[in-house]
């Protein structure tokens, strides 16, 4: 039986407030069954360039050099992800078992990739449509700060903290709409790949997903640690965090970010004398790992733990293999079936939470337990960057 507690986890975590955003001024300044591998080619040229036209179009959100000093309040959208981002903890490395069918029956219920215990979940059964809406209505918010404020005049933490923030409640909105689903991947919005459609308007320019990552970010930010702030809505795929990124603390957020994906099995694993990584390295090789043996296992080792970095030190080849495309979803992308309903110690019954729902949360406790028991850490500290009065706008900046 699963504890009370467990099941109150999930089902108290409701996302119920109108959103809104303001700009103000800054008074503290491989497994073995997966597609086959991703070869990466490297580019002739050394590098991609987007079309000119698309270099054009969004020219206007280059950084400038000559940033003025204010920031972007993100205080509602932080509260929304605390309370619909479930985070599964640190990775162990092993894989989680596989998920047996509900007693009595062949059906498989809730997450079922072996990477369901890393990361982060997104409680998507549990938002309703005033929830759903409110996505949209912050969404429009963002889009409204960035007519009346000059995104790229603010100093580059605050700037990459933005587009952090636009590209993931975009994404989310655009989720949960089409929910339940299974793989993100498949949506599309007007017949568009959901990555290359207009998901914000911003200043009469339409912007896509893509337009952020590629043509915005990784055009202007140098650091790779960036990639790790882009939610995929994917299990395989960087978390979700349940902290929105501001001016202060997107460097160390992001930080945190990569060493949970470097040293999880969905960034990581060897195979012989072979390193696998995810398949995210190579999508973002043109722009950060050129030479991408050697580009990648410095960026690796850089956040690696004793394990992973001694996988890096005895291997010879690389190979970006790791993928897994199911949604990131505490329900595995369905709705639990109204006749399984899960019993609390207190004798209540909850359908939305679900048989497989409850054994995730089981399998959960039981993994941060064994850490518990290990002196091992089950969460990560972060301090945001510290600003004090006179520093220049662009300390501890994200370059």
């Amino acid at each position: 039986m699963v504890p009370q507690s467990l099941i109150c986890l999930a089902a108290g975590m409701m996302l119920a407030a109108p959103a809104a955003a303001s700009a103000v001024p800054d008074r503290s300044s491989i497994q073995p069954d997966q597609p086959p591998a991703m070869q990466f080619v490297q580019p002739s040229g050394g590098g991609v360039l987007e079309p000119e036209s698309e270099r054009d179009r969004l020219a206007i959100f280059a950084p400038t050099a000559d940033p003025i000093r204010h920031r972007i309040d993100y205080e509602i959208w932080d509260w929304a992800l605390k309370n619909i981002v479930l985070s599964m903890g640190p990775s162990t490395r092993q894989g989680a078992r596989r998920v047996d069918p509900v007693l009595g029956t062949r059906v498989k219920q809730g997450p079922q990739s072996r990477y369901r215990l890393e990361g982060s979940l997104v409680l998507f059964n549990f938002l309703d449509k005033e929830v759903i809406a409110s996505f949209t209505e912050y969404r429009q918010d963002l889009e409204r700060v960035a007519d009346t404020l000059d995104i790229a005049a603010l100093p580059r933490n605050e700037q990459l903290a933005f587009w952090l923030n636009l590209h993931n409640v975009a994404l989310l909105e655009q989720l949960v709409r089409e929910w339940p689903l299974r793989e993100p991947r498949e949506v599309t919005v007007d017949g568009v790949p959901l990555d290359d459609a207009t998901i914000a308007t911003l200043r009469g320019i339409p912007v896509s997903l893509r337009d952020i990552r590629e043509n915005i970010v990784f055009r202007h930010w140098r650091d790779p640690k960036v990639i790790y702030g882009f939610w995929r809505g994917e299990i395989g795929g960087p978390e979700l965090q349940r902290f929105a990124f501001n001016g202060a603390n997107v460097g160390s957020l992001l930080d945190l970010a990569a060493m949970d994906f470097v040293n999880s099995l969905r960034g990581t694993q060897k195979l012989g004398d072979r390193l696998e990584v995810a398949t995210l390295y190579a999508e973002v090789a043109p722009f950060y790992f050129p030479d991408f043996e050697a580009d990648l296992r410095a960026h690796l080792t850089e956040y690696a733990e004793p394990e992973v970095a001694e996988i890096v030190a005895a291997t010879r080849l690389t190979r970006a293999a790791i993928n897994e495309h199911d949604i990131a979803d505490f329900s595995g992308g369905a709705r639990p079936a109204n006749y399984l309903f899960t019993s609390s110690s207190s004798g209540v019954q909850s359908s939305r939470v679900g048989e497989a729902g409850a054994n995730l949360l089981a399998e959960r406790q039981r993994k941060l337990q064994r850490l518990r028991s290990r002196g091992e850490p089950r969460g990560r500290v972060f301090f945001s960057n510290i600003v004090l009065p006179g520093d220049p706008p662009n300390k501890n900046a994200v370059e």
